[in-house]
């Protein structure tokens, strides 16, 4: 007979991980098993990102990614500091190179003082020339705590930490099916099958899939979009001391390639938002044709492509072009030109869309008697993970009768 536990957590990202974190600290006699299919754990989102801990200046006060990020972060540079893993507070800042981009620059200084953000200040062009002597602006938001920290060191540490105390991650373990047997459910895994009372769904780019496995209707799908990278090759990493980000289009989820120096030394350039033509597509020549085709028919990504289509074959132009990539670029920092960029790797954003074809903008945690789905994690996820563990522990305490 398959080991009983509490809770099964699917998904083995950073979310997953503090989520297990906070739920054994909220009720440490818990069985908690963590069902992770590959064969470690943060090898999509948590692996892929560019490792900023946000700040929480976009974001609309009052939203779960404004509450969770400003707290996150706290929360992440206090774990980072207890188990001595590398963070560096390099700073930021968005700079608005145009007229029209000024309205929203104020709009993100408002949103980032409504939601408690320290130190943020707008600068003119000669404090932005003292910060980043490269970039240029009209005018710019600096966010001195903005910070950096390699998130796979994170989750690494998480899960010694979890199996230490007693957390069960069970690897080349994903969830091909969920069945309600008796008072609980059994998941079925390549490793066997293994059972709990209830569930948190955590699996990112397949969240929506889990959650239809476990009965639930998830009310959006994941459409997975490729971000691809550039890196400052090694003699020209002096243009960029920081963080350099665009002002973004709040019509979009995405912040627009922009400049990250990362805690390793590098400098990232990116990313962009190029449909990913497999949920792990980390490549052009990456096709899963049955995910791709359940994207097509999928009539909210119908109704997004026919709204966005301009931007979408943007985006599409400039992955293929680095000439494009590099004009984008230049729009921040002038002095980048083609032959100081070397291609980097990518990643792949599980960003849900509605049916209508709107993209989710918030954090989406969907409830029911025996589950708790988290559908919308991605940047600041890997910020936030922590504050967002500790919500879902609530929430799964308290509807789980966990002690």
């Amino acid at each position: 007979m398959p080991e009983r536990y509490d809770v099964a957590i699917v998904g083995g990202g950073i979310v997953a991980l503090a989520t297990a974190r906070a739920l054994h600290e909220r009720a440490p006699r818990a069985r908690l098993v963590i069902l992770e299919k590959e064969a470690q754990v943060a090898r999509h989102q948590t692996g892929h990102n560019s490792g900023v801990i946000h700040s929480g200046i976009y974001y609309k006060p009052g939203s779960y990614k404004a509450r969770l990020s400003v707290e996150g972060a706290r929360l992440m540079v206090e774990f980072c500091e207890t188990h001595g893993i590398p963070t560096e507070r390099c700073g930021k800042v968005i700079v608005a190179t145009s007229q029209a981009e000024l309205p929203r620059l104020m709009t993100l200084w408002e949103r980032g003082n409504a939601n408690g953000v320290q130190g943020l200040a707008l600068i003119d062009p000669p404090r932005l020339r003292e910060l980043e002597p490269h970039a240029v602006a009209l005018k710019a938001i600096h966010s001195p705590n903005t910070g950096i920290v390699d998130f796979k060191q994170v989750a690494a540490t998480m899960a010694r930490e979890l199996e230490a105390g007693g957390t069960r991650i069970e690897t080349g373990a994903g969830v091909t099916a969920i069945a309600r047997r008796g008072d609980g459910l059994t998941f079925v895994t390549p490793r066997g099958e293994f059972q709990a009372r209830a569930m948190v769904n955590c699996a990112g780019l397949h969240s929506d899939v889990v959650a239809r496995m476990a009965g639930a209707e998830p009310g959006v799908q994941i459409i997975p979009f490729r971000g691809e990278y550039y890196f400052l090759r090694p003699e020209r990493r002096h243009l960029v001391r920081g963080l350099i980000y665009p002002v973004p289009d709040p019509e979009f989820p995405f912040l627009g390639v922009h400049f990250t120096k990362t805690i390793h030394g590098d400098v990232e350039a990116g990313p962009n938002a190029v449909l990913a033509f497999a949920r792990e597509g980390y490549t052009f020549g990456r096709v899963r044709p049955g995910e791709l085709l359940a994207t097509l028919r999928y009539p909210g990504f119908r109704a997004m492509a026919r709204k966005y289509w301009r931007t979408g074959a943007y985006e599409m132009f400039r992955s293929l072009s680095k000439a494009a990539f590099v004009r984008a670029l230049q729009r921040l920092v002038p002095d980048v030109r083609s032959e100081d960029m070397a291609r980097g790797g990518s990643g792949v954003r599980a960003q849900a869309v509605a049916p209508d074809g709107s993209l989710v903008d918030d954090f989406r945690i969907v409830e029911s008697a025996d589950a708790v789905h988290v559908l919308n994690a991605p940047s600041p996820g890997a910020t936030a993970s922590l504050a967002i563990g500790r919500h879902i522990a609530g929430l799964a305490a308290e509807r789980f009768g966990l002690k």
